[in-house]
């Protein structure tokens, strides 16, 4: 009996650490350079990275769909993603057999074995794709309750047109980085609540926001639309995301037209991207959508992650991290089917790589919402750290890091990481 890919008794003959984010029923795709070579693709398994680029020279993707073209000798998934659903089944399919237990074809191979395998500590990780466009959406009900009751009316804090549609707003693909990028403390125009006119100077109040994101592969052309039962024929898989705010930047700057310099300045994804094969398990219900959406919203089936999320943090005097928040991605109230349907309904066309956000995560506990401008309360709460410091929003010297896994029988299917370091505002 040959064995689904996301069965939980599969093993691999490469070791697995217990509670390691990336077991054999995982496999997420990434682009890696080793330290003398060009990048490629590779897929996590352990500790280790599979590059695929090598496997394919060998002639181990012989009899698929991509036996003739080298997808994986690239810097970018892009050509990989833009290959459709079917594919991507396969080719994980084939991948698997090669790596369990019970399989020779490479684990005996000890020349082939040496060049295709290399511990994930000695792999520069790069950014999975080439990012053409990125949407920030705005899903999680409980951190735009959170939002609108700080800054407007605690009895009418979601604006009517929340809870009708996948609130979202183009952001900046060029400062895109990938996890272990540092980043400057932004400078821009703000306006202190006792002042009578802007100044000009560093971000006082940065802040992460925890999401998870999803890349795009196969598009539309546009004028056409990709409907909910559609769209995940179009979605590659998913990353973490710390879409890092400005908060005071963006207090002065986003009416009338939303986020710009406050926001822009800086997006930090994980390199491994989960596949939504790989994720599939991991469905269940989100919250329920009253009132009803509108038929180019609706969707059949389950289509909330049960993804458990956390963030850290580490400072320079509290070098060992923190928890900040726990919480899960299956509170979100609107789900990446009907992100992706949205988006599309006015003939917007999607490209393989394109990069779709969900907005911060948050759940209804207080020690689970996916902000320092909700976990401190617009910083009318500091929170305190066990080395006796306190935090309203980041200080310089910061490190932020987000996690996240679905967890199996078993075993579990992780994103690793996504962390980077706050540098002092550059002079």
């Amino acid at each position: 009996m040959t064995l689904s890919a996301n069965d939980p008794a599969l093993k691999s003959w490469i070791p697995v650490p217990p509670n390691c984010d990336f077991p054999i029923q995982n496999l997420p795709y990434g682009v890696f350079r080793r330290r003398r070579g060009d990048a490629a693709i590779g897929v996590a398994i352990g500790e280790m990275v599979f590059d695929l680029s090598v496997a394919h020279r060998a002639g181990l993707f012989a009899g698929t769909a991509i036996a003739g073209e080298n997808v994986f000798a690239r810097d970018a998934l892009n050509d990989f993603m833009a290959k459709g659903r079917s594919v991507w089944a396969e080719v994980r399919n084939r991948i698997s057999a090669l790596l369990r237990e019970d399989h020779g074809e490479l684990r005996d191979n000890g020349e082939l074995r040496a060049q295709a395998l290399l511990p994930q500590a000695e792999a520069e990780m790069m950014l999975p794709a080439r990012i053409g466009n990125y949407t920030d959406f705005y899903s999680s009900k409980e951190h735009a309750t959170n939002v609108g009751a700080m800054f407007r009316d605690p009895e009418n804090a979601l604006l009517p047109n929340w809870v009708h549609i996948p609130v979202g707003y183009h952001g900046r693909a060029s400062s895109i980085i990938v996890s272990g990028v540092d980043i400057h403390r932004p400078k821009g125009q703000t306006k202190p609540d006792d002042a009578a006119a802007p100044v000009f100077g560093p971000s006082r109040l940065l802040d992460f926001e925890l999401e998870v994101g999803f890349f795009t592969g196969p598009g539309n052309d546009l004028g056409t639309c990709i409907s909910t039962a559609q769209a995940a024929e179009h979605i590659f898989g998913m990353v973490l995301v710390n879409d890092w705010s400005a908060r005071d930047i963006q207090k002065w700057e986003y009416v009338p037209l939303g986020p710009f310099l406050g926001k822009s300045f800086a997006t930090s994804i994980s390199p491994w991207v989960v596949t939504l094969d790989a994720l599939e398990p991991f469905r269940t219900s989100g919250p329920s959508q009253d009132p009803p959406v509108l038929p180019y919203l609706q969707f059949d089936g389950e289509w909330a992650y049960d993804l458990n999320l956390e963030v850290l943090l580490a400072t320079e005097t509290m070098p060992e991290p923190v928890r900040l928040t726990r919480t899960n991605f299956r509170h979100m109230y609107w789900n990446i089917l009907q992100q992706l349907a949205h988006q599309t309904i006015n003939g917007t066309n999607v490209q393989p790589g394109d990069l779709y956000a969900s907005g911060t995560v948050s759940g209804a506990a207080e020690d689970s919402r996916g902000s320092m401008l909700e976990l401190s309360w617009k910083g009318t709460k500091p929170i305190k750290l066990p080395n006796g410091q306190e935090r309203k929003f980041l200080q310089d010297g910061d490190s932020v890091i987000m996690r996240g896994y679905c967890q199996g029988e078993g075993y579990r299917v992780g994103f690793g990481e996504v962390r980077a370091r706050i540098l002092q505002a550059i002079d």
